[in-house]
């Protein structure tokens, strides 16, 4: 029998996606399903709604469900990480206190001031996850979804070596899908190679029989103005590849948009935009938890196919069954233009034997350069953690694009300290910049 440890569980929406993804698969509908979070409320309403989905999906796990980390992972095949330490009020944190400096963010989780303290917030965490994982499930696979997942991968594979950790996001298949349906070509039918770094990757080929489908994606933005108007879109026409995350996220890793009120109203940015929207995830939490408390039946998760990833980790390696998908993992002859032992997001096959990256060569060079630019913080950021130095976190503040182009050298120093002081004990003693 298979079990699946979710660490984080109290991110109940997710975690119902997740569970109806799994029990999607016949083979997994008994398997034993372990949730765990530090809040007692939100792990009752977590197991709630996992017993209901699998009674909508027919299947029969056995659920169980524990305050206790170690309890929950002891004897777990599987183990998917979605914590977000300090939840909304640390992204808030992440969000005012730059603001506060002239400081532009969209989402904050993934590089920037809100990425770099997200992860020193985090690291904590995943030491004591590793410890747990390899004294009680050793050989289990570590399938993180919590951001920032360069940063949080790159950290693990230099504190917790002999972890299995890859890093999953949806973002490819999102951006190959929504792509597609814009040209008019089934996605299904399409063949694409994607690679870089999470959050800013690129979509090195994408076909349909054999027929390059750039040329069709040129013709629509030509032929609707209101294309152009998006960050993704003008990095695609100055870079040649069109990046693979959302233009929200894809401003704040270069220098050249969120510092400019004109760049912002020409490409149409969210400032802000995160802050909304884990706002509404709080509410719909509450909502959620209440409904339950009255005995109401828990909103329908939606009829979207199953796509993400996890689950399909989970049945290939489990069945046997081949996939390939995309991976956050160290870069060990990977990507050869990119920092050996980076996190790098690459394509990867499954099957039982485990998880195969591919080897994907030589990046264009101008989109390894700008994926060094965003590694840059990434190392940084986890040397401050690995060597306890404060020192690198401000030099990581130092390197990232966009703080750069917003702020001088004397600012983000006292931007750093603020962030310090505003996070206080979510932060380890060693990193507390005075």
């Amino acid at each position: 029998m298979t079990t699946i440890a979710f660490v984080g569980a109290g991110s109940v929406e997710f975690t119902r996606q997740l569970l109806r993804d799994l029990l999607a698969f016949p083979e997994l509908h008994d398997a034993t399903i372990a949730l765990h979070d530090i809040d007692p409320e939100r792990l009752a309403v977590a197991e709630a709604l996992a017993r209901h989905t699998a009674e909508l999906c027919g299947a029969k796990p056995r659920v169980v469900a524990s305050l206790s980390r170690r309890e929950a992972l002891d004897g777990a095949d599987f183990v998917i990480n979605m914590i977000a330490v300090g939840g909304h009020a640390a992204t808030l944190v992440d969000f005012d206190v730059p603001e506060s400096f002239g400081v532009r963010q969209t989402i904050g989780d993934t590089l920037g001031v809100g990425g770099v303290f997200r992860a020193l917030r985090t690291f904590p965490v995943l030491d004591a996850l590793a410890a747990d994982m390899l004294a009680v499930c050793p050989d289990a696979w570590l399938l993180n979804y919590t951001n920032p997942m360069a940063m949080n991968l790159q950290y693990l594979a230099a504190t917790a070596p002999a972890l299995k950790a890859v890093g999953l996001c949806h973002s490819v298949y999102w951006t190959i899908r929504d792509l597609s349906a814009l040209v008019g070509v089934p996605h299904e039918e399409v063949d694409y190679h994607s690679a870089g770094v999470n959050h800013q990757a690129w979509i090195l080929r994408w076909q349909h029989e054999g027929r390059d489908l750039y040329p069709a994606l040129d013709a629509a933005i030509e032929a609707d103005p209101g294309l152009a108007r998006r960050v993704r879109v003008d990095l695609y026409r100055a870079l040649g590849y069109y990046p693979t995350e959302t233009s929200e996220h894809s401003s704040e890793y270069v220098p050249w948009y969120l510092r400019h009120d004109a760049e912002i109203e020409r490409l149409r940015i969210p400032v802000r935009d995160y802050a909304g929207i884990s706002a509404a995830n709080l509410a719909e939490y509450e909502g959620m938890r209440a409904g339950l408390a009255e005995g109401r039946t828990p909103p329908p998760i939606g009829d979207e196919d199953a796509t993400e990833y996890a689950p399909q980790v989970v049945h290939s390696l489990v069945t046997g069954t081949r996939r390939t998908i995309q991976v956050t993992v160290p870069n060990h002859g990977l990507i050869d233009n990119l920092p050996a032992g980076a996190a790098v997001e690459v394509p990867a096959t499954l099957d039982r034997l485990g998880v195969h990256p591919h080897h994907v060569g030589a990046l264009p060079p101008q989109l390894a350069a700008l994926n060094r630019s965003f590694l840059n913080v990434v190392e940084l950021t986890v040397a401050a953690a690995v060597t306890g130095n404060p020192d690198h976190v401000r030099h990581a503040v130092l390197c990232d694009p966009a703080t750069a182009a917003a702020l001088t050298v004397g600012e983000i120093r006292d931007l750093c300290a603020a962030m310090t002081a505003a996070h206080g004990d979510l932060l380890p003693e060693a990193l507390r910049i005075r």
